[in-house]
């Protein structure tokens, strides 16, 4: 007999898809595997039990696959103490998991010698293994809040940026003709990207004079009093945006304050800005219009009037863009030499591997993969909620 709570799982969708990826390799597992038990990282463990159907073909794997993404159902994990895992998102209006990493638990890993060709900064989970900041760090934290990656620290002037052609997207330092390349001046503020975000170049914006996207994620400007460091990730809320138009392409700017800084509780929208930071949006604007004259080029151009648009606004670019990326990622729209290598997909890559011993790994950590590293495999309740369904289980229970 199924405990209660795993009888709950394993009618899931969930359970039903790692199952059918499962299948295939398990004979190759050197020990039955009738009963496998994922332990992480807090030793706590959950026993998963697999009645593999019959080998399925890769169209039934990635018809499995498709079906449940269609039926709009992200599987993430919410790192919210121990024995709460599973969380199942309704994907209608931010496409993220609200906890596929903790960002509290993310570390930035530096290789090669900084302002230098071989320079980069990778994002390490807290198994030791590379994700990529661009597509496995969540968007949304709920309540108005975002994560938000720190490229560039303020008072500095190296162009660093999430390299989006690159395996696992790590930071590195933008480049021109073999040449590494700064910006004529310091910038005074942190700046950045929000994962999961991505400004389409084959969309074009009819409220900014039909600019079509850049080709990358939304930018931030981070207005609070800190320097922070490369590869930090800050907690921030949108405040504003300027409609940038770099040579053609828009290049969205989205002003926000980081949610530890002394000044973030009174400023809630634009007119906050003006008033606690007075001057500071027509800084912005004039330091992004002008950095390029020093090099002999024109002056960029803004959108909307020349003028920052509110926090409503900013919003509404953020799950634009969101959108744009969760399309991309579905391979709906052409990706051209864009990476979106994930940790998850390389696990999948994994489990169709030939390699019988590195696909049964695979099997097992696809499991865990979107966890904190900190908790245990739990069940999902309720999936219908039209937004999001997502409910904290307790432990296993022994069952009844």
């Amino acid at each position: 007999m199924w405990p209660k709570k795993l009888r709950r799982f394993h009618s899931t969708p969930l359970f039903s898809l790692l199952t059918i990826l499962a299948a295939p390799k398990l004979d190759h597992c050197k020990s039955s595997m009738a009963a496998a038990r994922v332990v992480t990282a807090n030793t706590a463990a959950a026993s998963l039990i697999f009645k593999p159907p019959p080998s399925p073909s890769p169209f039934r794997i990635n018809a499995a696959l498709s079906h449940h993404r269609n039926l709009g159902f992200d599987y993430c994990f919410n790192g919210k103490g121990k024995g709460r895992v599973v969380s199942v998102l309704w994907r209608r209006r931010l496409f993220s998991c609200r906890a596929v990493y903790n960002p509290e638990l993310i570390q930035a890993k530096e290789e090669g010698k900084p302002e230098s060709l071989d320079y980069r900064v990778f994002f390490l989970d807290n198994s030791g293994k590379i994700i990529s900041p661009w597509h496995d760090i969540p968007l949304s934290l709920g309540n108005g809040a975002f994560n938000f990656i720190v490229e560039i620290p303020k008072e500095s002037s190296a162009k660093m940026e999430v390299a989006t052609d690159e395996l696992y997207t790590p930071v590195k330092q933008d480049t021109k003709k073999g040449k590494l390349r700064y910006y004529p001046y310091n910038i005074n503020w942190n700046y950045g990207l929000l994962p999961q975000t991505w400004e389409d170049p084959s969309f074009s914006n009819d409220e900014v004079d039909g600019a079509f996207g850049d080709n990358d994620p939304v930018d931030v400007v981070e207005i609070g009093e800190k320097q922070r460091k490369i590869g930090e990730i800050l907690q921030v809320k949108p405040l504003a945006a300027l409609a940038m138009i770099d040579e053609g392409e828009l290049d969205w700017k989205i002003v926000a304050i980081a949610l530890d800084d002394p000044k973030a509780s009174l400023v809630n929208d634009i007119d906050d800005v003006d008033k606690h930071f007075p001057g500071m949006l027509t800084a912005i604007r004039d330091w992004f219009r002008d950095y390029k004259i020093p090099d002999g080029k024109p002056a960029n151009k803004f959108g909307l009037g020349n003028k920052p648009a509110n926090k409503d606004y900013a919003l509404k670019v953020i799950n634009e863009t969101n959108e744009a990326w969760a399309k991309l990622v579905k391979r709906s729209i052409p990706s051209g030499e864009l990476s979106l290598e994930t940790q998850y997909q390389a696990l999948v890559h994994a489990i169709l591997s030939t390699d019988g011993s590195a696909s049964c790994a695979a099997v097992f950590a696809l499991t865990v993969l979107r966890l904190n590293l900190s908790t245990t495999l739990a069940t999902v309740d309720g999936l219908t909620n039209a937004d999001v369904a997502s409910k904290d289980n307790d432990e296993f229970g022994d069952g009844d």
